[in-house]
């Protein structure tokens, strides 16, 4: 049995609480975290000329891999992963509805010692019709896993522990307490979730309450241990 630490992390374009722009801070953050896997939404680079990317891959000693939602103040804006492994293939899909805000989901499968793990990194929408609908497209893409074991990973913006459009995502992925990590300086919403399924078992999940990142952005971090077959 092999143990994983994911965790996912809405960076708000490394704003912090105080709307000071300090990409350090995120990186500080994500130190913290002692993660494996980082999926990371709300990710904008370059941001005055400086390339978040690039600081993000040198400063961690991760591999990255970013795909645009939307393009903001001369920059890419959108979701991305964060791996300790080799991360070995990408696909991106779109998960817009209508003319609401551009939303997508980034899949990517790692390298792991030989074995390979699967995580989905996304951001869904802001009404629940919207979620809703990405949700279902959620799960089947989830579903066409090929077996691996599968981290579905993301700011969800769903505001109840109970919410209508997750019932059937937990019919698929199991049932998950709902952490509240929004907002970062007394959270009181469970926006963000990590779920799995593809004999993953999700074995312990906290949100991450240092002094640090109650500053860098308007989120928490929510951090998980997945125990995975050998």
């Amino acid at each position: 049995m092999t143990r994983v630490r994911v965790a996912t992390y809405n960076l708000h374009s490394g704003i912090g609480v105080d709307r000071r722009f300090k990409p350090q801070r995120i990186i500080d953050v994500i130190g913290e975290l002692d993660a494996d896997v980082v999926a990371l939404q709300e990710l904008l680079s370059p941001v005055r000329g400086f390339d978040v990317h690039e600081h993000l891959r040198a400063q961690t000693g991760l591999h990255l891999i970013a795909m645009t939602t939307m393009q903001l103040a001369g920059g890419t804006f959108g979701n991305a992963v964060l791996s300790r492994w080799p991360i070995i293939d990408v696909v991106e899909h779109g998960l817009t509805v209508g003319t609401r805000e551009p939303r997508g989901a980034l899949d990517v499968t790692i390298g792991r010692d030989l074995r390979e793990l699967r995580v989905i990194a996304t951001h869904l929408g802001l009404r629940t019709s919207e979620r809703h609908e990405q949700l279902t497209r959620l799960l089947a893409i989830a579903r066409d896993g090929n077996g691996l074991p599968t981290v579905l990973a993301g700011d969800f913006n769903v505001t109840r522990a109970r919410a209508r459009e997750l019932r059937a995502c937990a019919e698929h992925f199991g049932k998950v307490d709902a952490l509240a990590t929004f907002p970062s300086i007394a959270p009181v919403l469970p926006l963000d979730r990590i779920l799995v399924t593809g004999g993953a078992k999700l074995t312990g999940i906290a949100v991450h309450r240092s002094r640090r990142a109650r500053m860098a952005s308007d989120h928490l971090p929510l951090v998980a241990t997945i125990e995975i077959a050998d």
